[in-house]
C-alpha cells in the first residue's frame, strides 16, 4: 500500500514539476520584458493645469466641524412614562 502511494506521489510530482517548469520560466520571460520595455512607454500630457504650479487658482478651503451636530445624551434621573409620554405626544386639533 505505501509503495502504491509512493509511486503515485513520484508520476504527481514529476507531471507537477514539469508543467510548473515551463509555466516558471514562461513567467520569468514576461517579467523580464515587461521590466525592460517599461521605459519606452511614452508619457501622456496632462489635461489641464498642471499641479505642480503655484500659480493655478484653487477652490477655497474652509472649516466644517467632524462633531457639529452632537448633542449630549448624559444620564438623567428616571421620570415616569405617563409624564415623559404626555411631553411628547402632538397637540390635538381642535374641531370646527
Amino acid at each position: 500500500m505505501f509503495a502504491q502511494l509512493g509511486a503515485i506521489l513520484a508520476a504527481v510530482r514529476s507531471v507537477v514539476k514539469r508543467i510548473l517548469g515551463n509555466r516558471f520560466r514562461a513567467i520569468v520571460g514576461m517579467t523580464a520584458a515587461t521590466l525592460s520595455l517599461g521605459g519606452c512607454i511614452p508619457t501622456v500630457p496632462l489635461v489641464g493645469a498642471d499641479p505642480a504650479d503655484p500659480n493655478v487658482p484653487v477652490a477655497g478651503v474652509s472649516y466644517r466641524s467632524g462633531i457639529a451636530p452632537y448633542t449630549s445624551m448624559r444620564p438623567t434621573a428616571p421620570s415616569g412614562w405617563k409624564e415623559q409620554n404626555q411631553r411628547v405626544t402632538p397637540t390635538p386639533k381642535s374641531e370646527q
